[in-house]
């Protein structure tokens, strides 16, 4: 009777005895060729754990996360992750073929193997941007439902996925298909050189019931968070009255939009803003980042002082490519065209034969065509080759201390190419003129008689 009783203790202990709940993810993995010494998980922009890298590549760590969307980040790569509590996930892959190797095993792999997978349907789709814009409305449509079609495709043939997880990921497939659809119009203004262009009635009637106002979603998919972005900044670009979507915004009920969205728009305290004002009052009062208040305060204080009219900033004793130096000081008496660069940059490589044509177009007349590389002083001799060898005309230089050079400050040059066109008098027209590649600038030229 007593063994019994023992028996029957011991079974209520272990009957009683509550499972453990596992609110982690134990992530580990193997990086080949690894870049860095360290992978780095990512929930949006906030950093949830930094894992160092063993002398072999491998790494192993536990993960507190709530489920959703994560990036893991080596290096300048990046993969796109779902992690969910309880996940035993180990990741593999090579960085000489980032996308092409990486593989999941383990629990929760299933879901992170088809997020790989649809990277790759991207990537496989070798969709030409210029190319694909520039099309008209109906072959447009058929290649963005073509990439749609491929992805839900995949999803659907996955066996292993949870319906909770396929339901969440048609939802991204449709809202990554409606952002493609969203910016086509000014996409194909620029692309196919359509200045005056407008979508068709049909097209846009794609995004009348599409709802703008859903946090649940903002919170959780960052195709979501991108539409509604891409929504409010095609309205700030078409509207007369900025200040009326900035208000459109701060009224709109998803908290966390309000700072993204300003944060998004720092670019956008340029001089070629014509609404910088509104621009700038609309950013202060959307965010609550007193840091990145004040650097936009900055920022604007400087691009006010860069109008049309005012004494241009100099570039002082730069190294010219011919021999010896070269000031802005120097080529007073003309129209000064510069074209701010680096070798490294292939948007600004792209404008090369175009600004070959206007130097040869205006050659003789009264403008110096100027070109600084802020290449890194390591680059020096690439750049020295790189002008020989495309042989690049007019007047050659390099900047005395790369992004850091006080010219480059100044002129509040955050991205490249950037082309600045300053008068005979050493004054502003404009600092951020039209490109090579762009006719308004062969315009500007015949307006000003250069």
């Amino acid at each position: 009777m007593k063994r019994l009783l023992t028996l029957s203790i011991v079974t209520t202990l272990f009957a009683c005895k509550e499972e453990p709940k596992i609110d982690y993810v134990l992530f580990s993995g193997k990086i080949e060729n690894p870049t860095v010494k360290s992978v780095s998980v990512f929930q949006g922009r906030e950093k949830i754990k930094e894992i160092q890298l063993e002398q072999d590549g491998t790494f192993s760590d536990t993960l507190t996360v709530e489920n959703g969307y994560y990036n893991l980040d080596h290096g300048r790569e990046v993969a796109y992750m779902y992690l969910e509590k309880g996940d035993s996930i180990n990741v593999s892959l090579d960085t000489k073929e980032f996308d092409e190797t990486i593989k999941y095993s383990g629990i929760g792999s299933g879901k992170n193997n088809f997020l790989a997978e649809k990277i790759l349907i991207e990537e496989k789709a070798d969709i030409d941007i210029s190319k694909v814009y520039a099309m008209e409305e109906p072959e447009f449509i058929a290649v963005m439902e073509d990439l749609k079609n491929s992805k839900v495709k995949s999803l659907e043939s996955k066996e292993n996925l949870s319906s909770e997880f396929k339901t969440t990921e048609k939802k991204n497939i449709d809202y990554d298909y409606l952002i493609n659809l969203l910016n086509y119009p000014s996409y194909h203004k620029h692309f196919a050189k359509k200045a005056e262009f407008k979508a068709s009635d049909d097209f846009m009637t794609r995004f009348s019931s599409i709802d703008y106002n859903n946090s649940k979603d903002y919170e959780a998919l960052d195709s979501y968070k991108r539409l509604v972005q891409s929504h409010y900044a095609k309205k700030l670009r078409d509207s007369d009255n900025p200040s009326l979507i900035f208000d459109e915004v701060s009224n709109a009920g998803i908290d966390d939009l309000k700072e993204d969205f300003s944060k998004s728009l720092r670019y956008d305290i340029s001089p070629s803003n014509e609404n910088l004002k509104a621009f700038y009052d609309g950013i202060m009062k959307l965010s609550s980042d007193e840091k990145y208040k004040e650097e936009i305060t900055a920022k604007y204080d400087k691009v006010s002082k860069l109008a049309k009219g005012m004494p241009s900033p100099a570039f002082v004793e730069y190294e010219n490519h011919k021999g010896g130096t070269t000031s802005l000081k120097d080529l007073k008496g003309k129209y000064v065209y510069v074209d701010v660069w680096a070798t490294w940059c292939g948007p600004c490589i792209r404008e090369i034969p175009s600004l070959k044509e206007v130097e040869k177009q205006f050659h003789g007349k009264n403008i110096a065509f100027v070109s600084t590389s802020i290449d890194k002083a390591s680059a020096h001799n690439t750049w020295v080759e790189m002008v020989k060898n495309k042989e690049l005309g007019g007047i050659q230089l390099m900047a005395d201390n790369d992004w850091n050079s006080q010219f480059v400050k100044d002129y509040a040059i955050e991205g490249i190419p950037r082309f600045i066109l300053i008068d005979p008098d050493g004054n502003i027209v404009s600092a951020d003129a039209p490109r090579p590649s762009n006719p308004k600038l062969v315009e500007l030229f015949k307006e000003l008689n250069i």
